[in-house]
């Protein structure tokens, strides 16, 4: 008999979690990634230009509180509390990007996408192989910084969060290798294989929540004794896709709304920004994406984005860098000490 482990849900606390205490006169500074794919490249890349003309090129990622990260934005938040620069995630995608999504001629490309309709395109093992140069055996209790990664946890249809062990009730995930987190919140279905996890099976987290930004709030309010105005959050896009009801949607089937997914996490993103927006004022969070396309890059096209995201980081940072600056870049987070547990 297969044995099956309980909901994770099953745990989860019915009562108002205790609130650690943090000073009333500190902001609590929130870096938010979104899932994308390949497209990882555009946030790693922005990340590494404001490391490069403001921080001497040293990480970014000791300036933030918190870092949420779904999918590819979790490898990216994940790489960060690693102690990595933004920099060398960016050049990880550029350089070896083609080795977990090769660039085909248009025969092949074309052979994958009719593949992906009964099975996933690509090879688990090579994002393995990959993931497994930079993060070794290093676990989420050895994080730089406190991080909420989303996941799908799909033998119990239930949602998952990986989290650091930056508050006493968080006993469950200290041990989990790093590795294993990326690949669980970056398992695309029909890109990549579904990640067996000790008897649970995990799926890419931007199923529900690929722009993790009120993951992160409620994280931040139901752990630590802060106002709402003290969360401040950069949140970081892979691309807009434009998706608009047509006509022919209005009264079409399966083939009209093929990309329904996309809607989906477009129309996702949009209520969790709002939300978070509403929750901590507006002025408080500050949202970099590339503009909206109707000919976006596909989460597996290396070569295009390769050639135009590390540009379009560029120019967004042109933009908006020096207002980044001013309000995440002028000192250093609080040291962050994971909570001890013994392992049982």
């Amino acid at each position: 008999m297969t044995y099956i482990p309980p909901r994770r849900s099953d745990g989860t606390l019915q009562h108002r979690r205790q609130v650690l205490p943090w000073p009333a006169d500190r902001p609590f500074r929130i870096l938010s990634i979104d899932g994308g794919g390949i497209c990882g490249i555009l946030p790693s890349a922005v990340l590494a230009e404001l490391e490069m003309r403001f921080l001497g090129n040293s990480s970014i990622g000791g300036y933030f509180d918190l870092v949420a990260g779904t999918s590819t934005g979790g490898i990216i938040a994940l790489g960060l509390a690693s102690g990595l620069t933004a920099a060398t995630i960016r050049n990880f995608y550029i350089n070896h990007g083609d080795r977990v999504f090769p660039n085909p001629n248009v025969f092949v490309r074309l052979w994958r996408k009719a593949r992906r309709i009964r099975r996933n395109a690509y090879d688990s093992k090579a994002l393995h192989d990959e993931l497994l140069t930079i993060f070794g055996e290093t676990t989420l209790g050895d994080a730089r910084t406190r991080l909420c990664i989303p996941s799908f946890e799909g033998v119990h249809g239930d949602i998952w969060l990986f989290k650091t062990p930056h508050h006493p009730d968080y006993k469950k995930d200290r041990f989990e290798r790093m590795v294993n987190v990326a690949l669980a919140t970056s398992a695309a279905p029909t890109y990549l294989q579904a990640v067996p996890n000790n008897g649970y099976l995990m799926v890419d987290g931007g199923l529900w929540a690929n722009n993790p930004v009120m993951n992160a709030v409620t994280e931040a309010l139901s752990c630590f004794d802060i106002e709402r105005h003290q969360i401040q959050i950069l949140s970081l896009g892979c691309g807009e896709t434009s998706f608009k009801v047509d006509a022919s949607r209005a009264t079409g089937g399966l083939v009209s709304w093929r990309h329904g997914m996309r809607a989906a996490m477009r129309t996702q993103s949009l209520n969790a920004l709002g939300q978070a927006g509403l929750l901590i004022g507006k002025e408080n969070l500050i949202r970099i994406d590339a503009a909206e396309t109707p000919n976006p890059i596909d989460m597996d096209d290396h070569g295009r984005a390769k050639a135009e995201l590390p540009a379009m980081a560029r120019s967004l940072i042109e933009a908006a860098g020096h207002q980044i600056k001013q309000v995440f870049l002028q000192e250093p987070a609080l040291p962050y000490e994971p909570f001890p547990h013994v392992r049982t």
